[in-house]
């Protein structure tokens, strides 16, 4: 007898989308065989999930659940992936991504640590989307996630075309660590929270910008600006000024509340942490789009129904 390794358990569940206690009896009654235990679990049914695995899931949800930690607060952001809109509308699927959501605050905030995360009725939450898939016929993931965690203060959410509470096509965490009053802090930051969803800043303060990033936007401000003709000490201030207000445009911070262009993210911060009385400080914020960068299948419906036709 074969012995059954964690490992050997692994590597058949990622093989064939079936959860951990099955893929174990399948390793058993095959003697360790993986191919072998692929073919037991196809003939008991119980691999409909890995059928599905290779599909595009660029649909779902974004599930957000906040909680306090004494005079402070923890919140996940959580992307739970499906293939169609209508599968997001599903209340199995919601009430699935609701609870990986909260699940997720226990964890450290990692796609591995909330796929092994303990749901109410005891099973892992990858476990629960195997399941599902089986059940509805659609593929589901859990893609992106992100924690934040403030000892005083607050972490705002928001959550952009809600299909059903904390749950929608975008969702947005902001965490302001604070002593000042709860209430106000929250206001602040889901208006900061609808900004960020709006703007999609790409970093909270110059500091935290990718270098690439800013070095590509100088290589073609400088292309630009020498196709001006002009004197090289000109040039680099026009280059220094194009740099400017490309930070301005893409770090939250910097930019202009949408809500009051005339001042921007920081000073908004500033005046209110004078008006409760309390410094406030922006930790950071993780904005979640769903479906960002899953390509999608574009299906050539007109296509399909000529060959159905015969007049392809």
């Amino acid at each position: 007898m074969a012995e059954i390794t964690a490992a050997l358990v692994k590597e058949l569940r990622e093989k064939s989308g079936v959860g951990m206690m099955d893929c174990k009896k399948a390793l058993s009654e095959n003697n360790g065989d993986i191919e072998a235990s692929i073919d037991w679990l196809r003939a008991k049914g119980l691999s409909k999930a890995a059928k599905k695995a290779d599909r595009a899931a660029a649909e779902g949800l974004v599930a957000i659940a906040v909680a306090e930690a004494g005079a402070g607060e923890t919140a996940t952001a959580v992307e739970v992936n499906a293939e169609t809109d209508f599968v997001s509308r599903n209340d199995l699927f919601q009430g699935a991504a609701r609870q990986i959501a909260q699940a997720a605050l226990g964890t450290d905030g990692s796609v591995e640590a909330i796929g092994a995360a303990k749901l109410a009725g005891g099973e892992t939450a990858q476990d629960h989307l195997t399941n599902l898939i089986a059940t509805i016929g659609e593929n589901m993931m859990v893609r992106r996630a992100a924690k934040w965690t403030v000892e005083n203060g607050v972490v705002a959410s928001y959550i952009h075309n809600a299909t059903a509470p904390d749950l929608g096509r975008i969702g947005v965490l902001v965490a302001l660590e604070s002593a000042g009053d709860k209430a106000a802090l929250r206001e602040l930051g889901r208006k900061i929270a609808m900004h960020v969803a709006a703007t999609a800043p790409l970093s909270l303060s110059p500091d935290d910008l990718d270098p690439a990033a800013i070095e590509r936007e100088k290589a073609v401000f400088t292309e630009q600006a020498l196709e001006s003709g002009k004197p090289a000490a000109v040039v680099e201030k026009m280059i220094e000024g194009r740099i400017r207000k490309f930070l301005e445009e893409v770090v939250l911070l910097k930019q202009a509340f949408v809500m009051n262009p005339d001042q921007t993210v920081e000073q908004l911060v500033a005046e209110t942490g004078k008006t409760l009385g309390a410094p406030i400080v922006v930790k950071g914020f993780t904005r979640l789009a769903l479906g960002e960068g899953v390509e999608k299948k574009q299906d050539d419906f007109a296509a399909e129904v000529a060959s159905m036709t015969g007049q392809a």
